[in-house]
C-alpha cells in the first residue's frame, strides 16, 4: 500500500486514502463500447454494500511527530475540528504507471467530473473526505499511447499536475510554486515529445495506479497550494492474463521421486507464458526451509491455460521416507500466488529392475545337495549312507543321485538298479521283488497306519490301494528311463567336459520359474554367470515347442533386457546367437534396443545394431511415446546418440507427446555438444516443428540460451517462423468495430515467434542477426575428429 511519503511528520493538513480502489475484477474498457457499466469499486465493497475510492484531508498538529494511536488521542481530547481539515480544497485524480519512480499513463479516467483523461473534484468546506463513485477507465490501444501519452504529460505540465511524476529529468526539476495555467517552450515539447516516445514502448497497458493531488485554496482564491500526493494500490484490468487470480485447477500426478526430471500436467486459470513459475517449497515452524522452481518454457505453457513442466531436485537426495511439501503458482511480475496444493516427494528407488535385490539373495553351496554321506544322493534326500541295491559300497558316489527310485521296488514292479549303477553302469535291469527293508516300516509307523485302517471304510481304502498299484505300474517304466537318460548324460559330461551334457536332459525343466518368474536363463544373467547363460541358451534354442529363451518375468524383463540392463555385452551376445526375438517390450514398451540406448556407454548398444532385426527399431517408440534416439538424448550419452546415427536412425523422427524431435529434446537440456551433434553429423532439420508450431529456436529463446541461440541461427535458423500459439488472445466481450483495432490487426491474429520470446537483450541481438561473442573458451562435443571440429567452429562462431 502506498502512503504519503511524508505520512503523519509534516505540519498542515495532508492527504490520505481512507478507501483503497479495487485491486482485480474491474475491466478498462475500450472508446467503442460506450459508457461504462458502473464505476471503480473500492476494495471493501460488497453486493449490497456499495463502496468506492474515498480520500480524506486531515491536519498534523504543528511541529508534533506522531503515529496512528497519537493521532487517534489527540482527535479525542482536543476535538475532531482541530484534525479533521475544514475548509475547501480541490482533489486531482490522475492515472500514474505501476512502477517505482511513477510515469504518467496513457489510460483516461471517464466520468462525470472527468475530462482530458483525469478527474477534478471540489472538496466542500463542511467536507473531509471525498469519493469518486463514477470512475471508468479507458483503454487506449496500442497505436496510439505515444500520442496519448504527450498530450497527457503536456497538459499535466501546462497545470502544475506533474508534482509527485518522473515525466524527464529537465521538466521534473519544474515543480514549484508557479503561475498556472504555463506555456511551453519549444524545447521543453521536443523534450516531452521524446519521453512520451520511450515511456510508451515499456508501458504495462493492463495495470494502473491513482494518484490523488489536493490543492488548498490560496490568498488570492485560487487552488495552488498542493499538498503531497497520494498513490492507489495498482488495478488491473480484468482481461488481462496478469490480472487474474492464480489458480491451480488440476494435476495429473501429486507426487514424485527426489531425483525430480518428472513431467507434470498442470491446468490452471489464465497465466501469462512469460511470467508465471511454479514454485514448490516446503516451510515449519522457522519458516521457509527449501524453495525449488518447476522446469519449463514458454513453448510450455498452452493457451494460458496448461502448464507442462518437471519437477525439480528435493534438497535431501538420500530421503529415506515420503515428505510432503507445497506446490503453488507464482506471478513473475508482481510475486502473487496461488493457493498452494499438497506434493509428495518419495525416497529414490535405486534398484528399479529388482536385479541388485536378486543377487543379494544367498546363494546354493555344492555341500547343501550332499546326503548324509556325501556325494550327490542327497539331492532326492534317500537313504544316503545305505549300500546301493547292487552292494555298491556306502561312502555315498554317485549312486545315491538315484537312491530314491528304489522304493519304487516295494509296488512290485520288478525293476533294479544293477551294482553297475554305482559305480558307473549305465543299463537297468529287471531283478526280484527285494524285501521290504525301507525305515518307514518301523514299529511306530505301523501302529499308526493299522489305527488309520481301523477308522476308515473298507471300500475307500481298497480304492486308495488300487490307485497307488495303478500310479506305480504306469510311472515305473518313465521314472526309470529318465535316470537311464540322467546317467548316460553323466558320463558324456565326464567324458567331453561339455557342461551342455548335463543340461540337455534337463530341457523339461527348463520353463520353471521361481517365486519372481525368473527362468533359470534369467538367473543366470542376473548373476552375472557368462558360461552358465551361453550353455543354457545353447541347450534351450534346441527345445521345441517352447519359447523359453523369451520367457518374461513377472516384470516383464527377458533375459535379453536383463542382459542389456546390467550391460553384460558377452551375455547380449550369445542369446542373440541362440537367436533370441529382439522385438519384445518390457513393462514400460522398451526393446532391448531402448534399455541400451539409454547407458552411458555404447558397446553394447552397437552389439544389438549389428543384427538387422534391431536396426528396424529405431524408429519405434515405447509406452511413453520416446524412441531409442529420443532416450539417448535424454540420457545426455553422445556416444549412444552417434551410434543410433551411424546405424542410419532417422534424426526426424517425433516423439509421440508432443511432437519434439531429438534437436528439440537436447534444446531443452541445454546440451551444446548434443545439439551440435545432431545438426552437423545427423543433419537435422533446424527448423522441425512440433504439433503446436514450435522450432528449437523457440525453445532456445524462450529459456534464454544464448549459446544454443547462437548455435541454431548458426545453422539456419528462422527467427521470424511463427507457431501456432496466439502472440496475444484477443478479448471476446470487445466490440468488433473499434476502427483502431481493424486498422492495426485487421482480423489476424499473429503466432508468437523467437524473436517474441526472447527474454533478454543478448538472445535478442544474436536473433536479429549480430554475432555471438563468448565470454569463455569453446570446448567442442566430445570426441568430434579434427575435420568436424573445424566445420563445428565455422558454423557456430562464424571463424
Amino acid at each position: 500500500m502506498y502512503f504519503c511519503i511524508s505520512s503523519f511528520a509534516v505540519d498542515g493538513p495532508y492527504l490520505r486514502i481512507v478507501e483503497q480502489p479495487k485491486q482485480r475484477g474491474f475491466r478498462f474498457r475500450y472508446g467503442c463500447e460506450g459508457p461504462s457499466h458502473g464505476g471503480l469499486p473500492g476494495a471493501t465493497s460488497e453486493k449490497n454494500r456499495k463502496s468506492y475510492p474515498q480520500v480524506k484531508l486531515r491536519c498534523c498538529l504543528c511541529g508534533l511527530q506522531m503515529n496512528h494511536f497519537l493521532m487517534f488521542l489527540f482527535c479525542l481530547f482536543l476535538g475532531q475540528q482541530i484534525c479533521n481539515y475544514q475548509g475547501a480544497a480541490r482533489v486531482v485524480v490522475q492515472l500514474v504507471t505501476n512502477t517505482v519512480k511513477p510515469h504518467l499513463h496513457a489510460h483516461s479516467l471517464v466520468g462525470k467530473q472527468c475530462d482530458k483523461g483525469i478527474c477534478i473534484a471540489d472538496l466542500q468546506p463542511k467536507d473531509s473526505s471525498i469519493s469518486f463513485p463514477n470512475l471508468g477507465i479507458l483503454h487506449v490501444t496500442k497505436k496510439n499511447v505515444s500520442k496519448v501519452l504527450e498530450e497527457r504529460m503536456i497538459e499535466a505540465y501546462r497545470m502544475g499536475y506533474n508534482y509527485g511524476i518522473s515525466i524527464h529529468p529537465e521538466i521534473d526539476v519544474l515543480q514549484g510554486e508557479v503561475r498556472v495555467p504555463r506555456e511551453l517552450t519549444d524545447a521543453e515539447r521536443n523534450l516531452i515529445s521524446s519521453a512520451s516516445i520511450h515511456q510508451s514502448k515499456e508501458m504495462d497497458l493492463s495495470v494502473v495506479r491513482l494518484m490523488f493531488t489536493a490543492f488548498l485554496p490560496d490568498s488570492d482564491g485560487g487552488f495552488s497550494r498542493r499538498l503531497e500526493p497520494v498513490i492507489s494500490d495498482p488495478i488491473f484490468d480484468s482481461k488481462a492474463p496478469n490480472a487474474s487470480n492464480l489458480k491451480i485447477v488440476r494435476m495429473d500426478r501429486t507426487a514424485g521421486c527426489v531425483t525430480g526430471g518428472e513431467e507434470v500436467y498442470l491446468l490452471c486459470d489464465k497465466v501469462q507464458k512469460d511470467d508465471i513459475q511454479v514454485r514448490f517449497y516446503e516451510d515449519d515452524e522457522s519458516g521457509l526451509t527449501w524453495e525449488a522452481y518447476g522446469d519449463f518454457s514458454p513453448t510450455d505453457v498452452h493457451r494460458q491455460f496448461a502448464i507442462v513442466f518437471k519437477t525439480p531436485k528435493y534438497r535431501d537426495q538420500n530421503l529415506q521416507k515420503p515428505i510432503s511439501v507445497f506446490v503453488q503458482l507464482k506471478r513473475k511480475s508482481d510475486n502473487e500466488t496461488s493457493e498452494p496444493k499438497p506434493f509428495t516427494y518419495h525416497p529414490q528407488i535405486i534398484d528399479k529392475e529388482e536385479v541388485q535385490r536378486k543377487r543379494q539373495k544367498t546363494l546354493p553351496n555344492f555341500q547343501d545337495y550332499s546326503g548324509a554321506g556325501g556325494g550327490a544322493g542327497g539331492m532326492f534326500r534317500g537313504g544316503g549312507g545305505g549300500s546301493t541295491a547292487g552292494g555298491g559300497p556306502s561312502g555315498g558316489g554317485g549312486g545315491h543321485y538315484f537312491q530314491g527310485f528304489q522304493t519304487y521296488n516295494n509296488l512290485g514292479s520288478g525293476y533294479n538298479f544293477s551294482s553297475g549303477m554305482g559305480g558307473g553302469g549305465t543299463t537297468i535291469k529287471h531283478g526280484g521283488c527285494p524285501s521290504c527293508q525301507s525305515s518307514c516300516y518301523h514299529h511306530s509307523n505301523f501302529d499308526c497306519i493299522t489305527s488309520f485302517i481301523l477308522l476308515v471304510d473298507i471300500s475307500v481304502l481298497m480304492c486308495v490301494f488300487v490307485c497307488l498299484l495303478f500310479l506305480g505300474c504306469v510311472l515305473e517304466p518313465h521314472l526309470a528311463e529318465l535316470a537311464g537318460r540322467q546317467a548316460q548324460a553323466l558320463f558324456h559330461f565326464a567324458v567331453s567336459g561339455d557342461a551342455r551334457m548335463l543340461l540337455a536332459p534337463q530341457r523339461p525343466l527348463m520353463t520353471t520359474q521361481d517365486e519372481n518368474g525368473d527362468t533359470g536363463l534369467h538367473l543366470g544373467v542376473i548373476h552375472s554367470q557368462t558360461d552358465a547363460v551361453r550353455n543354457l541358451a545353447q541347450v534351450i534354442s534346441a527345445l521345441p515347442g517352447e519359447d523359453v529363451l523369451n520367457m518374461r518375468n513377472d516384470l516383464y524383463q527377458t533375459p535379453l533386457h536383463l542382459a542389456v540392463l546390467t550391460q553384460q555385452k558377452e551375455a547380449v551376445e550369445a542369446l542373440l546367437e541362440a537367436e533370441v526375438d529382439v522385438t519384445l517390450t518390457d513393462r514400460h514398451g522398451n526393446t532391448a534396443l531402448h534399455l541400451a540406448a539409454q547407458q552411458k556407454e555404447d558397446s553394447v548398444l552397437r552389439l544389438l545394431l549389428k543384427h538387422k532385426s534391431v536396426a528396424q527399431l529405431t524408429s519405434i517408440p515405447n509406452t511413453a511415446g520416446l524412441c531409442p534416439l529420443h532416450l539417448a538424448v535424454q540420457a545426455n550419452s553422445l556416444s549412444c546418440v552417434r551410434a543410433l546415427l551411424d546405424a542410419g536412425a532417422d534424426v526426424e523422427v517425433q516423439e509421440l507427446t508432443c511432437g519434439r524431435t531429438a534437436l528439440h529434446l537436447a534444446t531443452e537440456l541445454g546440451n551444446l555438444s548434443l545439439a551440435g551433434c545432431l545438426l552437423l553429423e545427423g543433419n537435422a532439420y533446424v527448423d522441425s516443428v512440433t504439433y503446436n508450431g514450435s522450432t528449437p529456436l523457440h525453445t532456445a529463446a524462450g529459456r534464454d540460451s544464448t549459446k544454443l541461440c547462437a548455435i541454431l541461427m548458426a545453422a539456419g535458423a528462422d527467427p521470424h517462423k511463427e507457431n501456432f500459439e496466439p502472440l496475444f488472445f484477443k478479448d471476446d466481450e470487445l466490440c468488433g468495430t473499434c476502427e483502431e483495432e481493424e486498422e492495426e490487426d485487421e482480423g489476424y491474429i499473429p503466432g508468437t515467434t523467437p524473436l517474441n520470446m526472447a527474454t533478454s537483450p543478448e538472445v535478442y541481438d544474436i536473433l536479429n542477426g549480430e554475432e555471438y561473442q563468448p565470454t569463455t573458451i569453446v570446448v567442442p562435443p566430445q570426441g568430434m575428429n579434427s575435420e568436424t571440429n573445424i566445420n563445428y567452429h565455422s558454423k557456430v562462431w562464424g571463424q
